[in-house]
């Protein structure tokens, strides 16, 4: 029998795409957000969102209609979504940060922006601002904490949807023989850098994939990516 961990708790009908695969889920969140105070001031023209977790901290504000007529530059499909659900226009949007930032200093360099982040937020953005010499402002709207858990469980596949639910993961497991599956290039990434760094936790058989990655940026795409390597034939599933 296959299983599969997700190092998130999945949605009701994410955890649908398991029904009648032959495969068991395992799930649990290795990571959380917790909301932080911040102040609805020195908003700049343009507004940077790099995740879903820095919209919701937006709408959540008390003040946030102050700025939903400020143009939005955003990465990802599913904060794209989320922004214009709640009334704000897409002006520029990208699959990852490096793409978006290019964007941003091929056609904008002249422009103001403020960047809404979590604490553990990839250099990518304020790096490309600063290396432009564009006029930024960073504001901090939620905190990501570490939620390790040891899996006792053997597993064969693991679903990573961020590099801090990597590094959540890898302080009380190993990652040895699994197939690892990742919602982009920036988590499967620091998950190669990983492995080069620490091969003792990290412990891989060269003779088959390490890290698949998703046709797209969702969790969807993760899973469905997991099911089909699981079920093709000419896998051997068997730990």
């Amino acid at each position: 029998m296959t299983s599969i961990l997700s190092t998130k708790k999945l949605l009701p009908d994410q955890k649908k795409l398991f029904l009648n695969t032959g495969i068991t889920l395992i799930e649990t969140d290795f990571i959380k957000t917790i909301p932080v105070s911040f102040d609805m001031i020195d908003i700049k023209k343009k507004l940077v969102f790099t995740s879903q977790n820095t919209v919701l901290a937006i709408i959540n504000h008390p003040n946030f209609k102050q700025i939903i007529n400020k143009p939005c530059f955003c990465v990802g499909l599913k904060t794209k979504q989320l922004l214009e659900q709640n009334g704000f226009r897409i002006l520029e949007s990208t699959n990852y940060a490096s793409d978006l930032i290019e964007i941003i200093k091929n056609r904008y360099s002249k422009e103001q922006f403020t960047f809404f982040s979590g604490n553990l937020r990839l250099d990518t953005i304020p790096l490309g601002m600063q290396e432009a010499n564009i006029l930024f402002n960073e504001i901090t709207v939620y905190n990501t904490l570490f939620t390790p858990k040891k899996i006792e469980q053997s597993v064969n596949g693991i679903l990573f949807f961020s590099p801090s639910g990597i590094q959540s993961y890898t302080l009380l497991n190993a990652i040895d023989q699994q197939i690892c599956f990742c919602i982009g290039t920036t988590t499967s990434g620091f998950l190669i850098s990983q492995k080069e760094k620490d091969k003792k936790q990290i412990k891989t058989n060269n003779s088959k994939p390490f890290v698949i990655l998703a046709d797209e940026q969702t969790v969807e795409s993760v899973i469905k990516k997991s099911i089909t390597y699981f079920n093709t034939p000419h896998h051997d599933n068997k730990k």
